[in-house]
């Protein structure tokens, strides 16, 4: 969810695939009502540049108002321009299709200015050519947006869209079958003109600017989405707007994408990147990964537990290690609908017997913050690390015996008349169940049997827990974790937690945690939601919290990168998705490496 994340780190991409690269011709330099076929030509290069990987995560969608995972967001990125975009080096807010904007005195109806020259294009992969079909206007804008308040349209983040542009949550909340396009135009979102676009939010929300650039909020083409319905996102089918554009997809084998060559050049600072393709291979297991990356047949690759210390004292691969945080927290979530965690005592317990600090140190092999609570540094309005939650500093969110004085509140003293529950894993955390087995079997006398790990691929997981399936079909735990769109605690509080999100807990609406999410949003003293965010992580977290979630770590990534590959992997693609653009590849020592294994 908001970039639902699962636990491998998402490699860069692999396949075995030759294209003709992409000739240079400029969207600058076509009249806006012309219309161009190009054949892509030839170039000197002996292929084009290519950054190759593997991964054995799955694109669920391409489409941007239903993305909601950390394996689709990133193609997303590359496709589809934002009205803004956060720097790949910085972070910080920059023009993308908007060229610069203004917001009211009352700070709740922004207006962006837009680009004209930004074409739409198809690509046929069957005949290797690029059609502009038009240029983008603010009415695609005013349609996609639209469209991510329409609860008809499946997406996760219609929830996150209807809490900050005014009249979407009135639209989200209608029921779907009565919704009219009247309805839709109450939406406070009004192209004034081909360039100008104003929005209207829910209030003063500062952290709207930020947020405007995400896949939710983007330009769509409607004419393509109403000829071909889901189809709209297959290769030959889809239209879009960024650097890159699909040329393959089959779902369990490769995935590749090409540079778009009608982009303008000067829509961003790409920082001297030179990437024409991407090229991912489907694998499935990391192990796989690791040969490949080992025999120079991919740029980047995790890093398997057993050959981390091996990789530190060798002289040529340490060198090609790297570690970082993506702000991605982890966590067990419970189910709300049905026993035995429709009781919190029970939900309480459940997160108390887990040890953090051990499991960091055993399962995730060091690779992770312990953490107690839910937002981690980094987010605006987050508290200090821990500072907030049960147990002792140097065991965060972990305390036995108010585990059992909560089980035993909860009706099952010892674990007597415990109920049978399924813990719905991703694929390669099954080892987190049994963890939790463990835990319960020591702290709380439950039989391990009682715990049934189901191990699922992650985009079936996520199917699995919405809101709308049936509560008979839907487990009683699950593992998850979540990555930041933008840089501030609503995307936490909010966009996860809140009775008003999809709400996978199907967590009641609460008379106290509710309003104080809703205030925290439209704060605008940082001081004061800082405080608001603190009293939010006690009274969710905290001894008498309502735990909808078991917090477990924050993620430390470890990886391998080639040194003939180059872009800010510290900070692109921290918040949203990676920026290929701006990514460079030393073609020639890559090929080099490629053709001596």
């Amino acid at each position: 969810m908001a970039k639902n994340f699962i636990k491998a780190l998402p490699a860069l991409m692999l396949a075995a695939l030759v294209l003709a690269p992409l000739g240079g011709v400029s969207a600058a330099n076509i009249a806006p009502d012309s219309t161009l076929v190009l054949v892509s030509p030839m170039l000197q290069n002996p292929e084009p540049v290519t950054i190759y990987g593997a991964t054995t995560g799955l694109i669920s969608t391409l489409d941007p108002q239903i993305a909601e995972d950390s394996i689709s967001i990133p193609p997303i990125e590359n496709l589809f321009l934002g009205l803004t975009d956060l720097d790949p080096q910085t972070t910080a807010v920059r023009e993308e299709l908007a060229t610069s904007w203004e917001v009211s005195d009352e700070g709740d109806v922004w207006t962006f200015n837009l680009r004209d020259d930004v074409p739409w294009v198809r690509y046929n992969p069957a005949t290797d050519e690029t059609e502009i079909i038009r240029y983008v206007t603010a009415q695609d804008f005013v349609y996609g947006i639209r469209r991510a308040c329409d609860p008809r349209t499946g997406g996760y983040y219609s929830s996150v869209a209807a809490a900050m542009i005014k009249g979407c949550d009135v639209v989200f909340n209608k029921d779907a079958s009565s919704i009219t396009e009247a309805d839709l135009e109450e939406v406070g979102v009004v192209a004034l003109s081909d360039t100008q676009l104003q929005v209207t939010t829910q209030g003063a929300l500062g952290f709207f600017l930020p947020a405007s650039g995400m896949w939710v909020f983007r330009a769509v083409p409607r004419e393509a989405i109403e000829e071909f319905g889901r189809q709209w996102i297959e290769p030959g089918n889809i239209v879009t707007n960024g650097p890159f554009m699909l040329k393959e997809w089959d779902r369990n084998v490769n995935r590749v994408f090409i540079k778009n060559p009608f982009y303008p050049e000067d829509v961003n600072d790409n920082y001297g990147g030179n990437i024409e393709r991407v090229s991912t291979l489907v694998v499935n297991d990391g192990g796989t990964i690791w040969s490949l990356y080992q025999a120079n047949q991919i740029d980047s690759s995790g890093v398997p537990a057993a050959e981390l210390q091996r990789i530190r004292q060798d002289p040529v691969l340490s060198q090609e290690l790297r570690q970082n945080s993506d702000l991605a927290v982890f966590y067990f979530g419970f189910m709300y609908d049905k026993p035995p965690f429709d009781n919190v005592h029970a939900r309480r317990a459940f997160s108390a017997i887990l040890d953090r600090q051990t499991f960091v140190t055993e399962i995730q092999q060091g690779r992770g913050v312990p953490m107690a609570h839910f937002m981690p540094p980094g987010i605006r309005g987050a508290v200090p690390i821990n500072e907030v939650g049960i147990g002792q500093p140097d065991t965060p969110g972990f305390d036995p015996e108010f585990a059992r004085q909560e089980m035993e509140r909860a009706g099952y003293p010892n674990c007597e008349g415990f109920p049978e529950i399924t813990l719905l894993t991703y694929q390669g955390a099954s080892d987190w169940g049994e963890y939790l087995q463990n835990a319960a079997n020591t702290h709380l006398g439950c039989p391990r049997e009682k715990i049934i790990i189901e191990e699922n691929e992650f985009t079936v997981l996520l199917r699995s827990i919405r809101s709308d399936v049936p509560t008979a079909q839907r487990p009683n735990m699950f593992t998850l974790g979540w990555g930041p769109d933008y840089p501030d605690g609503h995307n936490w509080m909010h966009d996860v937690l809140s009775c008003k999100a999809e709400n996978s807990f199907m967590r009641p609406c609460d008379d106290v945690i509710d309003p104080k999410i809703d205030q925290a949003a439209r704060e605008t003293d940082p001081a004061v939601r800082e405080a608001l965010y603190r009293e939010l992580e006690e009274l969710f977290f905290g001894y008498e919290g309502n735990f909808p979630i078991a917090p477990l770590f924050l993620r430390i990534n470890i990886f391998m990168v080639k040194p003939w590959y180059f872009g800010f992997f510290d900070t692109d693609g921290l918040f949203g998705g990676p920026h290929w653009e701006s990514r460079r590849i030393d073609q020639a020592q890559q090929l080099a490496a490629r053709a001596s294994r």
